[in-house]
């Protein structure tokens, strides 16, 4: 949306509107491409991460979500 020029402020009202659940979406991405199974090992662990971050979650939830496992 922002790259189409809506304002920063009507974003986050409509972000507010949706009521999504992020941690639970990002769970979902992650797992219909890599499944339910945790990281073997670091460079799998940042192949996922960036994964996540192209798909536009925030790091620090990334990392909460993929430490978690």
């Amino acid at each position: 949306m922002r790259e189409r020029g809506v304002s920063p402020a009507l974003i986050d009202k409509a972000l507010e509107l949706l009521e999504v659940d992020w941690f639970e979406a990002m769970r979902e991405s992650h797992d219909r491409k890599y499944g339910p199974e945790p990281c073997e090992n670091r460079r799998e662990q940042a192949r996922r991460a960036r994964f996540l971050e192209y798909r536009g979650f925030p790091g620090e939830m990334i990392r909460d979500f993929l430490f978690s496992r």
